[in-house]
């Protein structure tokens, strides 16, 4: 152990510039780590606001969770999935929690949309109410609130600023907003025209009360009529009595909700229970973000995914790194071990060198991981990725996650180091001076990994959705493995390619065909690093802006409209009807998106996929909207009835006439019979419903102007003209003479793309280390070379132009070779999920290509100056 001590001493003096390379890429490794750990420990810690339920000491709701189950390898295996509507429960489970002893109040609550509606005149009282007043193509100001009882307006507690509580039905309480500026009396007596369910009623404002802007008050009795399911609740605010824990209150309430067989509203699948949940403390807040936990657990499986892949990432750049700075001392290694040193002791010294240097390096990352994972908690917010309501917790032990990561870090280096330097150690003292050929086993290894990356992208070619991009995913990191391990092979055969253009410029390229060739290991470190870069950008930036690509040029196929009309609240009962009979409209077809839930068996386990689909009405439907039907007729799209893309048809295995199992966002369950296929489901998703259908499972239909109806007119009609007509025919609504494409939207397409940046930053920061250092070490080992060319009578310009077309030459051999890794999983995916070849902007290549140009360039020539300057060599 003193041996090992002293030597690791000794070399860590003299190898300072060899050891700050692999000192920046393992700083990066923990930073990264760090980051990445806080924002997974925050997600996990992470649960819904409490705002509306903050008074109550437990809330009685539905369960926003639906579960399938199969048989996976012989056992039974059940996966889960949050649910984005609300689940309803029945109004007998208020007069079974009103009996509970210990409940002071049990409190119902519902919500529904409202649209704020009306002239001129009543514009300024709208916004009072609402916080923002939107102007529409009729003049009038229009807007979006939520309507629940003033009952409920206890549980939070919201309290009256100035009037009285609504008595009537015609009375309501409004927001005060925001402070008591806005909360005067003088408001108290206005008229407000409210639209809800497509219904314009005049109410009085006899109120004014703390809470969010967007919040209209009822009676009771009018709020249970306007929610549409008088006989249903969205949740039950219960406060209890003074000395009554909220633990023992929920236990009685579970109990009894249990002895009364109260079970959610709507049927479920077999193996799914629907159980009635009593939420308390930070759970409570479930009850009103109902995209909260679903958004949590596709955070969570986001950033596991990407940790992994950034752990994988650190240990070939550090591994890749650590065997180049040993690679320059191979003679140093070597002569130690021809006179004696033992293969423990070299080990051991090497081990100790790579400890001392990654645990200072580990703490640098842990000191700047707490900034990082705020820049990431700032990206994730600018980008919507998180949904209203979720909030990401740490608690204070928490915060020390990043000491844990930089242990990993030290991990990574160690085990990063045992690879390096196993092969000097393991080496014959006779053999250890020279440099060695890599071994067959080295080769065979490579090539088996070429074939598990190109399975993987078998695999990837046969599946869709998220388990194809994660098949494509593996493929690509496999295969850079493999181009890591084959590098030698690759740089040989590059250069048998690249031997005769390089001659073609003179002695320096001639000096460079000749360096290249001879030194295939050395050119073999440099591309690795480039060919990391090129491969995991392509796939990642390549595979979300394919499908964008594909559902934008699909978007603008699929809409045959010219005008859209939609309003807030609801259209009014007969718009759509109206909206046909107006002069110069040729059809019109309701749209509305929602979701649904596929549970099936892939590759033997069971899957809960979330799927964007839209409701719509047949009537007119080819001429608004145009699928590209396959087969079957989109006429006969009633309530019941579904039609499939084509893709998800033929994966499913159904036809026209078959039956699609399918789970709606509240959970409950529908078998359809399908009416028609259609090409076109990138854009219109996997399913098109009828839109009555989609709509009794939607918690808020229509709310903020969500559905709209598709106008197409007449060819000889004058469309200003239509414009005016449709305002005069519908009130209140607004009239969009250039709709928007019609394409579902997958809602964790904000994430997705929030990770795909943040891995792509990760990959490109250790990309930048590792082609700098390994560069940088293989131009620092080359002085002496440069200095024998020089006195052999090699003039500075030539070996000017020799670095420079090795430095080309690293740099288009390892884009050439990222590129084709790329290509293999992305061509598989891409004709899988779009039926295209894959699509990258124009702008995202010439920065991957910019960036590694620029670090070669940084890495190769710089080094070697000092061996370039004066008249004679030094």
């Amino acid at each position: 152990m003193k041996v090992a001590a002293l030597l690791a001493t000794r070399a860590t003096r003299a190898h300072r510039k060899a050891w700050t390379a692999v000192f920046a890429a393992l700083t990066l490794t923990s930073l990264l780590l760090g980051a990445f750990g806080l924002t997974l420990v925050s997600a996990w810690s992470a649960h819904p606001r409490v705002e509306r339920y903050a008074g109550a000491d437990l809330v009685v709701a539905g369960d926003q969770t639906t579960r399938f189950s199969a048989a996976s390898l012989g056992e039974r295996e059940t996966v889960s999935a949050g649910l984005t509507e609300r689940v309803r429960i029945p109004r007998t489970a208020l007069t079974v929690v009103r009996g509970v002893p210990g409940v002071r109040a049990a409190v119902a609550d519902v919500e529904f949309p409202v649209g704020l509606a009306g002239s001129a005149a009543t514009e300024s009282a709208t916004e009072s109410a609402t916080g923002s007043a939107t102007g529409s193509a009729t003049g009038s100001a229009t807007g979006s609130a939520t309507g629940r009882p003033w009952e409920a307006a206890r549980l939070a507690p919201y309290a009256l600023r100035t009037g009285r509580a609504p008595q009537r039905a015609d009375e309501v309480v409004v927001a005060g907003g925001g402070g008591p500026e806005r909360g005067g009396a003088d408001r108290v007596g206005q008229r407000l025209t409210l639209r809800v369910g497509g219904h314009d009623m005049a109410y009085t404002v006899v109120g004014v009360a703390d809470g969010p802007r967007t919040a209209v008050w009822f009676t009771g009795a009018e709020a249970r009529r306007l929610s549409g399911h008088p006989e249903a609740l969205d949740a039950i605010g219960v406060v209890a009595e003074s000395g009554t824990g909220a633990g023992e209150l929920a236990g009685r309430v579970r109990k009894a909700l249990d002895t009364a067989g109260v079970t959610d509203v709507g049927h479920r699948a077999d193996g799914d229970p629907a159980t009635v949940r009593v939420l308390t403390g930070d759970d409570r807040g479930e009850a009103e973000f109902l995209a909260a936990a679903p958004a949590r657990g596709e955070l969570l499986a986001a950033l596991g995914s990407v940790a992994g892949a950034v752990v994988l990432v650190s240990l070939l750049v550090v591994s890749s790194t650590i065997v180049q700075a040993l690679r320059q001392r191979s003679h140093e290694l070597g002569l130690l071990r021809a006179v004696g040193a033992t293969p423990g002791q070299l080990r051991a010294a090497v081990g100790r060198e790579v400890g001392r240097v990654a645990a200072w390096a580990a703490l640098v990352g842990a000191a700047g991981a707490a900034p990082a994972y705020l820049g990431l908690r700032a990206l994730l917010d600018a980008r919507g990725a998180l949904p209203t309501g979720l909030d990401l917790t740490l608690l204070p032990p928490l915060w020390l996650t990043p000491l844990v990561t930089a242990a990993v870090t030290v991990l990574v280096a160690q085990v990063a180091a045992l690879i390096g330097g196993a092969r000097t150690a393991t080496a014959r003292p006779a053999e250890a001076l020279r440099e060695r050929a890599p071994g067959r086993g080295r080769g065979i290894t490579g090539l088996v990994l070429l074939g598990v990356g190109a399975s993987a992208a078998g695999t990837a070619a046969l599946q869709r959705g998220a388990t194809a991009a994660a098949a494509a995913g593996a493929a690509a990191v496999t295969m850079v493995i493999a181009c890591a391990v084959l590098g030698p092979w690759i740089a040989e055969g590059a250069m048998r390619l690249l031997g005769a253009p390089l001659r073609l410029f003179g002695p320096g390229g001639r000096l460079a065909a000749a360096n290249c060739a001879a030194s295939a290991h050395r050119l073999g470190a440099a591309i690795t690093p480039i060919v990391l870069v090129t491969a995991f950008a392509g796939v990642q930036l390549s595979g979300g802006a394919t499908l964008t690509h594909a559902g934008d040029a699909q978007a603008r196929q699929v809409l045959r409209a010219d005008l859209a009309v939609h309003a807030d609240g609801g259209l009014p009962a007969g718009a759509v009807e109206r909206i046909r009979e107006v002069p110069g409209v040729r059809a019109a077809t309701e749209i509305v998106p929602g979701t649904v839930l596929l549970a099936r068996s892939q590759l033997g386990a069971p899957e809960l996929e979330r799927l964007p689909v839209f409701g719509v009405t047949p009537e007119g439907l080819t001429r608004t909207l145009d699928p590209g039907p396959r087969s079957g007729d989109l006429a006969r799209l009633r309530p019941g009835t579904v039609a499939v893309g084509a893709d998800r048809a033929d994966s499913l295995g159904v036809r026209p006439g078959s039956t699609v199992t399918l789970r709606f966002g509240d959970g409950q369950e529908a078998r359809l019979r399908v009416v028609a296929t259609y090409q076109r489901s990138i854009a219109l998703g996997d399913f098109l419903l009828s839109r009555d259908d989609l709509l009794r499972h939607t918690s808020m239909p229509v709310a903020s102007g969500a559905g709209r109806v598709l106008v197409a007119t007449a060819p000889d009609a004058d469309r200003k003209a239509v414009t005016n007509a449709l305002a005069r025919a519908v009130p209140g609504a607004r009239v969009e003479p250039d709709p928007a494409p019609v394409r579902g939207e997958a809602a964790e397409q904000a994430l997705a793309e929030v990770v795909s940046v943040a891995v792509v930053g990760a990959v490109g920061g250790f990309t930048v280390i590792a082609v700098l250092s390994t560069l940088a070490l293989i131009a620092t080992g080359r002085r002496p070379e440069l200095r024998l060319l020089r006195l052999a009578g090699a003039g500075r310009g030539q070996l000017r132009r020799m670095l420079r077309l090795e430095a080309a030459a690293t740099v288009v051999t390892g884009l050439v070779v990222g590129a084709a890794v790329a290509s293999v999983p992305l061509l598989a995916f891409s004709m899988a999920t779009t039926g295209t070849l894959p699509y990258l902007p124009p702008a995202q290549a010439a920065v991957i290509v910019s960036v590694v140009v620029a670090t070669a360039a940084a890495g190769s020539l710089p080094p070697v100056w000092g061996a370039l300057r004066g008249r004679y060599p030094r």
